[in-house]
């Protein structure tokens, strides 16, 4: 009986240990994107001469985050 009760713990600690891990890459993920590929592809938008659709994508993001921290709050 004590042995069920051990592995029925220690399967929730695993399944939580997972959920754990999932959100944690995703975090490492959002950071990634955000600090390293977003500049990288503005740069090249503007360096290819699509300045134009590089401004309008930084306004559109901009706006967005604006708003998504005015509704958060």
């Amino acid at each position: 009986m004590l042995t069920f009760v051990f592995v029925v713990l220690l399967i929730a600690l695993i399944f939580k240990l997972i959920i754990f891990a999932i959100k944690a890459a995703w975090g490492i993920t959002r950071i990634i994107l955000s600090v390293l590929l977003f500049p990288i592809i503005f740069i090249v938008l503007a360096v290819t001469g699509f300045i134009s659709v590089a401004i309008a994508l930084l306004i559109i993001v901009g706006l967005v985050s604006v708003i998504g921290g005015l509704i958060i709050k």
